[in-house]
């Protein structure tokens, strides 16, 4: 045991490691700045963050506040995207609801990330009886459509923010969980975790340090590509009412109490539906490019 830490210690530590995590950033940056696509898809991430931490600062208006004499207003420069029926601002409602869409995509992701790398590093490694279980287990939420499995929790346990965030971690776990298991199939077989377990590593050891890290990038670019999902399915819990209540500035929700002005007041449903298009194509061109710049597998010929 003693033998295998000091030989982590060495591994991290040697000046021949930094360098090839530098050359490893290095290719990674000079892959990023060949794909325009993916470097656009990566300011509209990063505005949509800076517009999340500065919305009381960038806001025109407050996003609760009604002004009835102002109702249904087409976009103007008074009000960018217009007004809703009850005389708030669209666009001050977005940037505001864009805190909603950041802190949904940050807890599910926290929550479904470590849950479904866990599972599958563990039905990988240890196989057999472990590894039925485990997978027949995912197997059986991945039989329900996520959405209505979401609409089942969220309806089951009340409707909040919260709860939708909980009900949509519980569905979105088992493809990440299957990703990581055929990721530790593969590891598990390495020469350095035979070299581990000559040293005398114990298979927790072997299975947290040794497996699981190599499974995180793999893990991280599913994360997000699922991330437009977790998009679309708390839109649509929030435009069935299950998801963040009135007054919040939940996207989906201004969708949905904008359909019934939809043929003469298009604005009031149309921008939050453009906000979570933009949203969701970023994020899905983001998680394309990461997965061209960390798998060459998949790199565009």
């Amino acid at each position: 045991m003693s033998d295998a830490i000091r030989t982590d210690s060495e591994m991290l530590q040697s000046p021949g490691l930094t360098e090839r995590m530098l050359s490893a950033l290095r290719r990674a940056a000079g892959k990023l700045a060949e794909e325009p696509l993916g470097l656009a898809g990566f300011a509209i991430i990063g505005l949509l963050l800076l517009v999340a931490a500065f919305a009381p600062l960038i806001a025109p208006y407050d996003p609760t506040a009604q002004s009835l004499s102002n109702a249904l207003q087409p976009p103007s420069l008074a009000h960018l995207a217009g007004t809703d029926e009850f005389g708030r601002d669209i666009f001050s409602r977005l940037l505001y609801g864009s805190r909603i869409t950041i802190q949904t995509i940050f807890f599910v992701s926290i929550i479904v990330g470590p849950i479904g790398l866990v599972i599958g590093v563990v039905s990988g490694f240890f196989g057999g009886r472990t590894d039925a279980i485990l997978m027949r287990a995912t197997d059986i939420v991945l039989s329900f459509p996520s959405l209505i499995l979401a609409l089942a929790f969220a309806a089951a346990l009340g409707a909040s923010l919260s709860t939708a965030i909980i009900a949509i971690s519980l569905t979105a776990w088992p493809p990440i969980a299957r990703l990581a298991r055929a990721e530790a199939l593969v590891v598990r077989n390495a020469d350095y975790v035979a070299a581990a377990r000559l040293y005398g590593a114990s298979r927790l050891r072997i299975l947290f340090l040794y497996i699981a890290p190599m499974c995180i990038p793999s893990v991280i670019v599913r994360l997000t590509l699922n991330m437009a999902g977790i998009i679309l399915t708390a839109a649509s819990l929030g435009f069935l009412g299950l998801g963040a209540q009135p007054p919040a500035p939940e996207w989906g929700a201004m969708i949905s109490s904008g359909r019934k002005f939809m043929l003469d007041f298009w604005w009031v449903a149309v921008m939050p539906g453009i906000a979570i298009l933009l949203t969701s194509l970023a994020f899905n061109i983001v998680g394309d490019t990461l997965r061209d710049i960390m798998d060459p597998r998949h790199a565009r010929s």
